[in-house]
């Protein structure tokens, strides 16, 4: 509902009023004519006289905070009672109510990871009241010709204008739009533009949906169970892999003081899905080990082998169980047929991996640390892939697009800056480079310890050597010496940092959402200031994968 007829409808009602105090002076003017006697002036005294006076400045204070409250409830609508205790604000503008929709989806999944959350409609906040938030995250669509939704227009007239002062809030952006139009997801990016110009904090990329594109509001899905510390959130759309065999699994760091870290090489069943570009994800579809089903079907007394009904195709228990969410067992010990279970299963939720090859590499490689729960077990997408998957075994996967970090098409220089297992990233997008000949390459990694944790060692040294990459800057936190963090190599190199950039190099980041990215982010705003990091991000030049 558009919020822009406001104000037509307030000077209609004055107007009305107005025609109608014109009404009561003629009808005053006409009864005064039925007077026998001549109108005679008499002097009220000045008690009578200091008593009206107090009445009509009641009356006129009353009418004037009336018209006063219309005038803010015009202004500014009233949102549901939303205050800064709240976790996270999920923020809607929506035309036809599919952003409402998915804000309502969002707020459901962070409130089942324990977060308090509130959803509102853009139109319905000003500045003052956005500034109480915390952490935002906005669904925004596009209408018209890059036009701000009809329930936005409230605030892109009232706070839009100019920059505010949001230097405490941290945000995250899903735009949804339609390729098909000349001005795809508009408002969102320029949403996202008024956000950083009002020096919020994105807590990652903006996230753009193609008229909703399943992999896109998969990676808004991934952010939000890492934004709210619970990554088993089912996906909104039904899974569609591909069938990939485990072809190669190595232990890379064995000694190292971090988790151990694995090469995973994949391929698939039919060559064709040997087919994406480097900065895209792989999807995997986990399944649990096989000593979990066996001690669950023990303790039910069902049957492994028994064939059961699995969506469109016909399996037996054993492999429903493993891909799903195993059911609690029941207090009372009456469990239903095996069928009965299935028809109650939910999918585990799909993991995603940055990709560490191209396909000119003949498989898919992934880069995997081992994550373990408080109780000992490992993560269900690690562990699959690293500890229980055998070789030869049937992998699920399927590939999401990725543009937004796809590598330039030119040759212009490139800095690659991340750590730990996003160098899987990074190294797909240097594969890229080398093979279409641009050497302008620039990379900066940070890890634990080189004697343990410098992945694809051998590799680098060759790019370097051959001069595929440029410049190698690797910092360790463990080891002796000044620098600790990659962060602390963007600062060091600064004067080259600005003479790449000046010479019109894209930036590159990948790796963890906590602590790397923010500290990059602010290094870099150090070394080449808001203004031009801003530039950047709104030319497409600084674009980061981290999670």
């Amino acid at each position: 509902m558009s919020t822009a007829p406001a104000r037509p409808r307030l000077e209609a009602a004055t107007l009305g009023q107005a025609l109608v105090m014109l009404g009561l002076l003629v009808l005053c003017i006409a009864l005064a004519g039925w007077q026998v006697e001549p109108l005679q002036w008499r002097a009220p005294g000045s008690a009578r006289a200091g008593a009206a006076a107090a009445v009509a400045l009641l009356w006129a204070g009353f009418t004037g905070l009336v018209l006063l409250q219309r005038r803010r409830a015009t202004v500014a609508p009233a949102v549901p009672a939303a205050d800064a205790a709240a976790d996270w604000w999920v923020v809607h503008a929506s035309q036809t109510g599919h952003a409402e929709a998915l804000a309502h989806l969002s707020a459901q999944a962070l409130q089942a990871a324990g977060q308090s959350v509130r959803v509102a409609g853009l139109g319905g906040l000003d500045v003052e009241r956005l500034a109480q938030a915390r952490r935002v995250l906005f669904i925004a669509s596009t209408t018209g010709e890059g036009d701000a939704p009809d329930t936005a227009l409230a605030f892109v007239r009232r706070a839009m204008q100019s920059p505010a002062s949001l230097g405490s809030l941290q945000y995250g952006v899903l735009a949804l739009g339609d390729r098909e139009y000349r001005a795809y997801c508009a408002f969102g990016h320029a949403l996202d533009a008024w956000l950083r110009h009002s020096h919020a904090h994105p807590l990652f990329d903006l996230i753009e949906v193609d008229n909703g594109d399943p992999g896109a509001l998969r990676a808004w899905q991934q952010h939000l169970g890492q934004l709210g510390g619970h990554t088993g959130i089912p996906d909104w759309n039904a899974p569609a892999y591909q069938p990939w065999r485990l072809s190669e699994r190595r232990h890379l760091n064995p000694g190292s003081p971090g988790g151990p870290v694995y090469t995973v090489s994949l391929r698939p069943d039919d060559a064709a899905d040997l087919d994406w570009v480097a900065g895209d994800i792989a999807e995997v579809g986990p399944r649990h080990a096989a000593a979990d089903v066996d001690a669950w079907l023990l303790d039910t007394g069902l049957d492994g082998e028994q064939p059961v009904r699995f969506g469109d195709t016909r399996i037996c228990l054993r492999d429903a169980l493993a891909a799903s969410r195993l059911p609690a067992l029941p207090k009372d010990g009456a469990w239903p047929d095996a069928q009965a279970v299935v028809d109650a299963l939910q999918a585990l939720p799909h993991r995603e991996y940055s990709i560490a090859s191209t396909p000119a590499e003949g498989s898919l490689v992934l880069l995997i640390r081992q994550v373990r729960h408080a109780d000992g077990r490992l993560g269900s997408g690690s562990g699959w892939l690293t500890r229980h998957a055998p070789p030869g075994a049937r992998i699920d996967l399927r590939i999401r697009r990725n543009s937004a970090f796809h590598a330039p098409t030119d040759d212009r220089p490139l800095v690659l800056v991340g750590n730990g297992t996003g160098l899987a990233g990074l190294r797909a997008l240097l594969m890229t480079r080398i093979e279409r000949g641009h050497h302008r390459n620039w990379l900066l990694f940070g890890e634990r310890t080189r004697a343990h944790d410098l992945y694809f060692r051998d590799e680098l040294a060759a790019w370097s050597a051959a001069g595929g990459l440029a410049h190698l800057d690797l910092v360790f936190s463990r080891d002796p010496g000044p620098l600790k963090y990659v962060q602390d190599a963007v600062r060091q190199q600064a004067a080259r940092l600005a003479r790449w950039v000046a010479d019109g190099a894209s930036i590159h980041v990948c790796g963890s959402l906590e602590g790397m990215a923010p500290g990059v982010d602010t290094a870099l705003r150090e070394v080449l200031g808001d203004a031009e990091v801003d530039a950047l991000v709104e030319a497409g030049r600084y674009r980061r994968d981290i999670y």
